[in-house]
């Protein structure tokens, strides 16, 4: 229905069907948006006016019917039991043909059926009276001749007779009422019936004449819509078909990189279009990243699944760096020892790898009320199982508590010093004795792997013959990298593997210079396009992927979270019996008190102010009251300090006493301070004071008061 003549959605819709679709139509006028029926139904449809509507398939949902006499309008479904029975048309016919055209497509599965004519009908020697009742019984179809009607006549006294009219025939025909009956779905599927108007019958309400129309779910796409879009036909728009005049209009079809990787391998290569770049810029640290923008331009070469390692350094002087390399990185590495801060870890590590040995980086002091043994630094150990071991308890009457535990087997180191060859034999039974001790999981420890192994491994080989986590080293790089990010670190750890679907882009201008897309991770649409492709038909360039990208911790975050989310805490420690850990303390307490009492008593002997200083304020938690003030009995100033002696007093002598001790005098004959002598046989070298020079300081000293 080609044209610029505006129709209703719904008219324009009722008349196509499947066979002729699809129909590019316009809306030409009419806004219809975020109408409850479809925020209901889950779908929101707008239109506006110029947007372009491709109709792929059509559905018939139900059926809209509208009384005539009040206008009302209800909708049944398209399986709906009840019969239809069709209304006269008052407007007469001009022909036995017109007549029949209006009729159902199966025209003999609805016969017969009585119409009447107006006037007198004569037919060669045979004339028919005005309103003669004729039943049409079937349709003589002869090739060469004219088509015409076999009729039955209902003649007087039970007498009846066949009559044949032409369909050319012309009068003024009216169809009678008569008993056919239709279903919804017979009505529907002929464009004749629809155009009726029918009785509801077998009804409550008496028989209402009602015109029906019939509602289909279309199904469209637009441009730059993403999915395919599903509204009824019953929108109150007007639309005309564009379709030879838009024949060669491309609507886009927004696709996510999940629905790319999901295209056939035909489909690549091919170049697309970004309609909303990426949102995932935290994800990951790369040069490509930055430059996946809107209307930018992208070469997706193929799709596939690509094995990748999740590798960490190990927490030095640089920040923490995290990246992500696939299965064709051709560096080579080698393991590292790994390290372990805890039994539990030790425990991981082997489940994942029997077999383990460890060597003790620091001490552990030994408490056997919670099990834990006494390790030091060197001590090599080989990890066996793990065991349930009992802890020892203080009274009899508690029962004992299990827990888990590590059962190790420590390592004898031979004595270097013994070189007789009569000890060999004695040596060799030393290595073979191998202590037995029990850890529990909950035990802190440092330990470090023991390896034996300096093989070079590609990063394929380390996921195939040990289990991760593993720490290793890049002792060489990938030539085919410009710069391989993964050499220099002295240590690095695979946290993890994964297989994620990947696409293989480059941008156009670097058609060789390939990188890999991880779907789940990274967020953006796109469309295709029919651009030619950067190269000579047939002639694609060889591709060099970067095998290693650089990622955030965020990724990170987001890898632990998915890998361990089923993973076990480690085991907490058994909760301590309250009251022998009070008494414990109140022993050692005791027993510290008592020593100090000791180590008291022996030094009161030697050191005098022992009992000052316990009566002191610092020992007391209550200040004592401050002592009354001396009691003076005249009104005396208090005493001058002695004045210093003069420089002419201290000529030559030796260092004075301290004057502002106060000390017994003592019952030593005292020697005028003036005859002491001078230490002649002394190291000490002083200066001869110069006698004006005395005799100055004197004056000055003697202006001075002391007080």
């Amino acid at each position: 229905m080609a044209g610029t003549t505006a129709l209703s959605l719904q008219q324009l819709i009722a008349s196509l069907d499947n066979s002729c679709l699809p129909k590019i139509l316009q809306v030409c006028s009419g806004v219809y948006f975020q109408g409850s029926i479809y925020e209901i139904s889950g779908s929101e449809v707008c239109f506006s006016t110029g947007d372009l509507i491709k109709v792929l398939n059509i559905e018939l949902l139900s059926v809209c019917c509208d009384d005539i006499s009040n206008n009302e309008q209800f909708e049944l479904p398209i399986n709906h039991t009840g019969l239809f029975k069709v209304v006269p048309e008052e407007m007469p016919y001009s022909s036995i043909e017109e007549m029949l055209s209006l009729r159902p497509v199966g025209l003999e599965s609805c016969l017969p059926f009585t119409f009447t004519s107006r006037f007198k009908i004569t037919i060669g020697n045979l004339t028919l009276g005005a309103n003669r009742a004729l039943t049409v019984l079937s349709i003589e179809r002869n090739e060469g001749e004219e088509d015409y009607v076999r009729c039955h006549v209902q003649g007087q006294q039970e007498a009846s007779a066949e009559v044949c009219i032409p369909l050319s025939f012309q009068g003024e025909f009216r169809e009678c009422e008569n008993e056919e009956r239709f279903t919804l779905q017979e009505i529907m599927s002929s464009p004749c019936l629809r155009t009726r108007k029918f009785h509801l019958i077998n009804t409550t309400k008496g028989e209402r004449t009602l015109v029906l129309s019939p509602i289909y779910q279309v199904h469209a796409i637009m441009n730059l819509r993403k999915n395919v879009l599903k509204f009824p036909s019953s929108l109150e728009v007007d639309v005309i078909d564009v379709t030879e005049t838009c024949k060669d209009v491309d609507f886009v079809t927004p696709l996510s990189l999940t629905e790319v990787h999901a295209q056939p391998d035909n489909s690549f290569p091919t170049v697309v279009e970004i309609l909303e770049g990426a949102e995932t810029s935290s994800l990951f640290k790369c040069s490509w990243l930055p430059k996946l923008s809107k209307s930018s331009h992208l070469i997706f070469h193929k799709v596939g699944t690509s094995a990748m390692a999740l590798l960490s350094n190990l927490k030095s002087r640089r920040a923490q760096q995290y990246f992500l390399a696939s299965q064709q990185y051709g560096g080579r590495f080698r393991r590292r020892p790994r390290e372990f801060n805890s039994v539990y870890e030790l425990y991981v590590a082997l489940i994942q790898a029997p077999g383990l040995k460890v060597s003790v980086t620091r001490s552990c002091e030994g408490v056997e009320e919670e099990g834990l043994p006494n390790l030091s630094v060197g001590e090599q150990l080989e990890v066996v199982r793990c065991e349930t071991m009992e802890l020892p308890c203080e009274s009899s009457n508690r029962q004992k508590q299990s827990v888990e535990a590590l059962l190790c087997q420590r390592l004898q180191e031979p004595d270097d010093d013994e070189d007789d060859d009569d000890d060999d034999e004695e040596e060799v039974k030393q290595q073979d004795e191998r202590e037995d001790i029990l850890m529990p999981l909950y035990m802190q420890g440092h330990f470090v792997e023991v390896l034996a192994d300096n093989k070079k491994y590609r990063l394929r080989d380390l996921g195939k013959e040990f289990s991760l986590p593993l720490d290793v080293k890049v002792v060489n790089r990938d030539t085919e990298l410009e710069t391989d990010p993964l050499v220099g670190f002295p240590s690095l750890r695979i946290e993890g593997a994964m297989l994620e679907p990947t696409i293989q882009a480059s941008f156009p201008h670097r058609p060789d210079h390939c990188f890999e897309i991880p779907t789940n991770w990274v967020s953006m649409s796109v469309c295709f396009t029919k651009d030619p492709l950067p190269w000579p038909n047939g002639q694609p360039p060889k591709c060099h992927v970067d095998s290693v990208t650089e990622v955030t911790n965020t990724f990170f975050y987001e890898f632990s979270k998915h890998s361990n989310s089923d993973a076990t805490p480690p085991p907490r420690p058994p909760k301590r019996n309250l009251s022998s850990s009070k008494s414990s303390k109140t022993s050692s307490k005791s027993s510290g008190k008592s020593s100090k009492a000791g180590k008291s008593r022996h030094a009161s002997d030697k050191s005098i102010p022992t009992k000052a200083l316990a009566d002191l304020t610092l020992n007391s938690k209550k200040r004592p009251p401050a002592p009354p003030p001396p009691a003076i009995m005249n009104d005396q100033p208090p005493p001058v300090v002695p004045r210093k002696q003069s420089a002419a007093d201290m000529t030559t002598g030796k260092a004075l006493p301290n004057t502002y001790v106060k000390r017994e005098e003592s019952k030593k004959t005292k020697v005028p301070l003036g005859d002491v002598e001078a230490d002649v046989d002394s190291d000490h070298d002083y200066e001869t004071v110069d006698d004006t020079f005395t005799t100055m300081m004197k004056k000055a000293q003697e202006n001075v008061m002391f007080y």
